[in-house]
């Protein structure tokens, strides 16, 4: 998996190395971190494209974030492609979930699903809760869920 920062520069370290030296790095300078991992997907012709960010947010002091992008041809209902997005995004906290319990960093999941029903994603809803909340995380779903519904939806091509 290719990660990168906002910026574009590449992260040339395995992700769970780069957030334990970015937790190691912000907390030394006394900042308190919440991380928020979020995954978003946007479908273009054939193509569907999956962004997966982990956002650090600097209590009282902004934020940064790595990005993940990934195409794939594989077409989806508008339900699964939801599932997927939360399951990329559980992928992730469950590979760095240990670094949070050892350095005391809270964790959410954010997922990009409407908690209105009107919305088609609100279909996938019922699921993603229980496989984000099966799993031990704390999840947000929209209007909370930024790091899907911002972070991720920005860097989605």
């Amino acid at each position: 998996m290719q990660w990168r920062r906002f910026n574009g520069e590449h992260i040339h370290l395995p992700i769970k190395e780069e957030v334990r030296d970015a937790i190691v790095r912000e907390t030394e300078k006394g900042f308190r971190l919440k991380v928020c991992i979020g995954t978003d997907s946007q479908v273009k012709g054939p193509e569907t494209e999956f962004a997966t960010v982990i956002v650090f947010l600097r209590e009282g002091h902004g934020g940064f974030m790595f990005i993940h992008n990934e195409k794939t041809k594989k077409q989806f209902s508008i339900k699964e492609r939801m599932l997927v997005e939360v399951a990329r995004s559980i992928e992730i906290a469950y590979e760095l979930c240990n670094l949070f319990t050892e350095y005391d960093v809270d964790m959410e999941v954010h997922a990009d699903i409407n908690t209105n029903p009107h919305f088609k994603s609100n279909e996938a809803l019922r699921e993603a809760m229980g496989y984000i909340l099966g799993m031990g995380f704390a999840f947000k779903a929209k209007p909370e869920a930024f790091a899907s519904s911002s972070c991720a939806n920005k860097v989605v091509n």
